[in-house]
């Protein structure tokens, strides 16, 4: 374990040792750095400002880094039940013969096949439903980094869901959403360069 690590918990240290397209996959995982929120179950924290880091010293290895001087930006108490696996992934376009990101959800079920919708109308329609009643927030998770079909690195997201978080005020939940929808908002606005 690197020394970074022993200062952080376990859940910010994600280890890339099954990704075979190492240098492909830290690209990729760096568009999203501080665009989607990371969840930690071990401590019930959601760090929103952060860094991402691939310590020399560690092989192989992605250690996420809450921005110390801004304490105000990790949401602590969140049940850990209250984020949930999606099936949803972003993938690089190259993987299905196209430019830019893609959104597809990968089925339990090998014979139904998903068709995958570009990125930024993804997030779209991910941003109509920011304020129903259950709202569709994603966030990231370790091992969340992955590879689709064993050669492209992929990004799996989870799923917070607000109306799990009862112990929290109503003020601490709509803080939540709005700084998830605020950068989903930005994620969009982007992805056309993203796309480029």
């Amino acid at each position: 374990m690197s020394a970074l690590s022993n200062q952080q918990n376990s859940d910010l240290v994600w280890d890339l040792e099954k990704i075979h397209e190492h240098q492909r996959a830290m690209s990729f995982v760096k568009q999203f750095e501080n665009r989607f929120c990371v969840f930690s179950s071990s401590v019930r924290q959601l760090y929103t400002n952060y860094s991402i880091f691939f310590p020399e010293e560690a092989n192989r290895q992605m250690v996420i880094l809450p921005d110390p001087y801004a304490f105000h930006d990790t949401f602590s108490h969140l049940r850990a039940d209250a984020v949930q696996s999606t099936g949803l992934h972003v993938i690089p376009g190259n993987l299905i013969g196209k430019k830019g990101l893609y959104l597809v959800i990968s089925h339990k079920d090998k014979n139904v096949r998903s068709v995958p919708i570009p990125f930024q109308e993804g997030i779209r329609q991910i941003l109509r439903r920011s304020n129903t009643e259950d709202p569709f927030l994603p966030v990231l998770m370790k091992g969340d980094l992955r590879e689709f079909n064993e050669q492209m690195p992929c990004l799996h997201l989870h799923r917070l869901r607000l109306k799990e978080l009862t112990a929290m005020s109503s003020l601490e939940r709509e803080g939540i959403r709005t700084i998830i929808t605020d950068k989903l908002m930005k994620l969009y606005q982007e992805s056309a360069a993203l796309n480029g």
